[in-house]
């Protein structure tokens, strides 16, 4: 039986060992357990699984094997009602996309002050005023490879500026679900220097002198080991973002527990002259990144946590800002950070394979020097390596 369930853990990659094994079947031998399912799942847990890491893995396995767990997708799923009414939505042709007229910004921008004057009534699927679908580059809901998003959702991402009012939330610093991986691929950054005065029991020292002592009780002490390393994480919020709010409130939660000295800040798709850490608030209370880049030390990791979906103009162009007009690129801030703080990286939740279809995600990831990485454990523990160097 047993034999079995140590083929499925193999065939989980998970790196279990004929020792480990043996171990497990000696344990339950000596009836180290009663005849409990559950039991049984933390006694081999803790026998065949050396890292962390591999928990989520060895859940899924054992469900599989114990309790019948189907882990492959239903082959029939229903058809989801949002796919169908994408599907009813005016789709074209990448020949008719290729064809679509693109102003530029600075022409976009003259031509919409034009539609305001002229246009008197409501449009729809139209090619010239502001509506929605069609393929005007005014309005929402159409196909223009760049426009001005006028109220309604967006869709396809292309927006180089959005005409209204956008509220965020912040991200969840309580958030412990899922977070468990997340914190042992950030565990590689933490770096533990010892100080102050003797406070902490050195459990390992105590043992030894303790045998040594011919059993009497040896208590020695050590400094308490503290985190030196200093974080400040800037995070994209609102928008294509929305898409990522678990994942991204995932990685925030972890690191929050596993950096002590810790700093956030929040940014819409691309840093400019102020931050913000209340989304709220954030026209109210905003911090001037000059003050943020003098205020931190050099020796600060620095992790921007965005999905770098956007209009190139955002990052390339002085106004480029789908919220106001700013006044340097930017390119421009993302240097200067990169600059101030030499240990930097980005970290990515747009899944990987996606990035080469975005203009933007290609000027990021070169504006930071290749040092995109995505937000899933192995992506994690990339980064963290690059930080910790």
């Amino acid at each position: 039986m047993l034999i079995d369930f140590f083929f499925t853990l193999k065939d989980a990659k998970i790196p279990v060992s004929i020792k480990e094994f043996l171990i497990l079947l000696e344990a339950m031998q000596k009836n180290v357990i009663s005849n409990s399912l559950d039991e049984f799942y933390y006694l081999s847990r803790i026998t065949l699984v050396k890292d962390e890491a591999h928990f989520d893995k060895f859940d899924r396995a054992f469900g599989l094997y114990f309790k019948g767990i189907d882990a492959i997708f239903e082959k029939n799923p229903e058809i989801p009602l949002d796919w169908l009414v994408k599907r009813m939505q005016r789709e074209l042709t990448d020949e008719q996309k290729a064809a679509l007229e693109k102003f530029g910004y600075d022409k976009l921008m003259d031509r919409l002050k034009d539609l305001l004057a002229e246009q008197k009534e409501r449009h729809e699927g139209g090619n010239k005023w502001i509506g929605t679908g069609g393929t005007s580059p005014f309005g929402h809901g159409g196909q223009n490879p760049e426009g001005i998003r006028i109220g309604g959702e967006g869709g396809n991402r292309t927006a180089v500026k959005v005409w209204e009012a956008r509220s965020y939330r912040d991200y969840d610093a309580e958030r412990e679900l899922g977070t468990r991986n997340i914190k042992v691929a950030l565990r590689r950054l933490r770096k533990f220097a010892r100080e102050g005065a003797e406070e902490e029991l050195a459990l390992d020292a105590t043992i030894r002198a303790t045998a040594n002592n011919a059993g009497y009780l040896d208590i020695k002490m050590q400094p308490e080991r503290k985190n030196k390393i200093k974080v400040l994480m800037l995070l994209d919020v609102g928008g294509t973002m929305d898409d990522h709010i678990a994942r991204t409130e995932e990685l925030f939660s972890a690191a929050k527990t596993e950096f002590k000295n810790m700093e956030f800040f929040y940014f819409h798709n691309c840093v400019y002259d102020y931050l913000w850490k209340n989304n709220r608030r954030r026209h109210a209370e905003r911090f001037p990144t000059w003050d943020i880049l003098r205020k931190y030390p050099a020796d600060t990791k620095l992790i921007f946590v965005g999905d770098a979906t956007m209009s190139p103009y955002e990052v390339l162009a002085a106004g480029g800002s789908v919220e106001y007009n700013n006044e340097e690129a930017g390119a421009e801030w993302l240097q200067r950070f990169t600059h101030a703080f030499p240990k930097f990286i980005w970290l990515n939740p747009e899944p990987e394979g996606l990035w080469q279809y975005r203009q933007s995600v290609s000027i990021i990831k070169q504006l930071m020097n290749n040092r995109m990485f995505p937000v899933t454990i192995e992506g994690l523990e990339r980064g963290m390596r690059l930080l910790s160097k």
